[in-house]
């Protein structure tokens, strides 16, 4: 029952941080993969399963606040839905050990990106007219929503860590570039569920994707109510801070036969 209690709390904690912040799903593999010690795939399909539910609510959410772009969305999710599926397939095609290898390079680039983005990005008070070329034309939205959607699937990450930050340096605006960067990480995770479902095999899946969607609604819903009233710059700089410890941490592991 510990292993469960250590998914409902993860899964709790990420949720909340999510909501609040639009980031720091990232962490969800490497504390299955490193602290809980399950196989790759089992992992990375928990992960997008949480990804699923986290994307709906929060979506949801910063579309109540008004800060949505459809149009910019559903270019970018027609890219990320065949994108999803390549990177699923990539990891399947190589070892375990590279994939864990570039799960947790991955995960210490989201952390150390979150630090030198974050005076980058846009004022969440800032308008969109300032959008660039890039993303008034379709063709290179769809082209964007491949390429970051099978970086994702690949390596375990959510969506929002690489459509947040790029959507507010092409002059999306940061609020928006959360809520649209969330519901793309819906269409991301759906081929990833189905694909890495398909190769999982241990026992009481059941019971971890119960816990799983306990701890991850619980904590989205939380985190969406409080996402006005925390400040989100010192909280992106504490997920980046515990980002870098554990990937640094579960890199020297890897290298070491840990």
């Amino acid at each position: 029952m510990l292993t469960f209690f250590i998914v409902f709390i993860a899964n709790l904690i990420i949720g909340v941080l999510v909501g609040l912040s639009g980031v720091s799903g990232f962490l969800l593999p490497i504390i299955y993969v490193g602290l809980l010690g399950l196989p790759v795939y089992e992992s990375l399909a928990l992960s997008f399963l949480a990804f699923l539910v986290a994307g709906v609510i929060g979506a949801y959410s910063y579309w109540k606040l008004k800060y949505m772009d459809f149009k910019l969305a559903l270019y970018l999710s027609i890219g990320s839905l065949p994108g999803a599926f390549l990177g699923v397939q990539i990891n399947v095609l190589i070892s375990e050990t590279l994939a864990k290898l570039l799960l947790y390079l991955f995960v210490l680039f989201a952390g150390l990106s979150i630090i030198l983005k974050k005076n980058k990005a846009a004022s969440a008070n800032e308008a969109d007219d300032s959008k660039s070329l890039i993303l008034r034309q379709p063709v290179w939205v769809i082209l964007l929503g491949i390429l970051t959607a099978a970086i994702c699937a690949l390596t375990g990450a959510g969506g929002p860590i690489l459509v947040v930050p790029l959507l507010a340096s092409l002059g999306v605006n940061i609020r928006t570039a959360v809520g649209v960067g969330l519901l793309n990480s819906v269409i991301i995770a759906l081929p990833s569920i189905f694909g890495y479902f398909t190769y999982a095999s241990i026992d009481d899946m059941h019971l971890f994707i119960l816990f799983s969607l306990i701890g991850t609604t619980i904590g989205i819903l939380a985190g969406s109510r409080l996402t006005n009233k925390v400040p989100v710059d010192q909280l992106k700089i504490f997920i980046a801070v515990i980002t870098i410890i554990s990937s640094v941490y579960m890199l020297g592991s890897l290298a070491f036969g840990g």
